[in-house]
């Protein structure tokens, strides 16, 4: 697996603190909300034009597609998509977070309020990113 780059990192970097600057405060009203995380962008990796990753935040980890910052969003006609990878098919949505940062996101877990710490949520994204890029079993 390539590294990422510098410029890549930054992006991911990027991408948690728009996630933050542009949700916190709604989150802090949600039942769901764990004051113990934050938002953070893990085990990204080039898949194809786009940046794969996990993407924990204190509601959510999300499964997310990040496209070149010069990608303009779809249309919302075309705002949502199924993506191959190695242990199946993923459906997608288009989400804006600013006027300038977007993404397609796939929610896997939607409450993460029983996670202890942000240590525990990094190897749940480990874990994630495993099975996600791991093949289906024949037959499962």
């Amino acid at each position: 697996m390539q590294a990422l780059s510098p410029e890549q990192y930054a992006r991911l970097r990027e991408l948690a603190g728009t996630w933050t600057r542009c949700h916190l405060k709604a989150a802090k009203h949600d039942a769901r909300f764990n004051p113990r995380l934050t938002a953070d962008a893990l085990c990204f990796r080039c898949q194809g034009e786009y940046l794969l990753g996990a993407l924990i935040t204190p509601l959510s980890l999300s499964l997310v597609l990040l496209p070149d910052e010069e990608s303009p969003p779809p249309p919302p006609e075309q705002g949502t998509r199924r993506v191959s990878l190695p242990s199946g098919t993923y459906g997608f949505r288009a989400e804006c977070l600013d006027e300038t940062l977007w993404l397609w996101r796939c929610e896997l877990l939607d409450d993460l309020s029983d996670v202890a710490s942000r240590q525990e949520a990094s190897r749940l994204a480990q874990q994630l990113m495993e099975r996600v890029m791991a093949p289906a079993a024949p037959g499962g």
